[in-house]
């Protein structure tokens, strides 16, 4: 059974930097695709980042770009974002995602989520 388990969210003042981090279990977990997706209340979840099964190819929707960092340690089977230079508008419920091994899905199970809020 895949386990995908977030931590690290919380409440930050704009400007302010947060870490997440993806405990994964019950799949090969250095032969899957991952990924970060958020939703805001009100609004779809949307992808934030993706990070491929070596770690060399990551993907960030524009909203980040340049203030969040995917990364991945296969070692420890933990997949991390760093998110920096916080908005307001990056509050969201926050999902840790896996994409079964060896395929180019990044999104086939999901964690239960860990809330960000960044007050103005």
């Amino acid at each position: 059974q895949v386990r995908l388990v977030e931590s690290g969210g919380g409440l930050v003042q704009a400007g302010g930097s947060l870490r997440l981090s993806c405990a994964a279990s019950g799949l090969t977990f250095s032969s899957s695709n991952m990924g970060w997706f958020r939703q805001a209340p009100g609004k779809e979840r949307d992808i934030v980042a993706r990070i491929t099964r070596s770690g060399v190819g990551t993907y960030y929707a524009d909203s980040v770009k340049g203030r969040f960092t995917v990364s991945r340690d296969n070692a420890a089977n933990t997949v991390y974002l760093q998110m920096d230079r916080l908005k307001p508008d990056d509050t969201a419920v926050y999902y840790c995602t896996a994409g079964r091994a060896h395929t180019h899905a990044v999104a086939d199970y999901w964690g239960q989520g860990t809330q960000v809020t960044v007050s103005s």
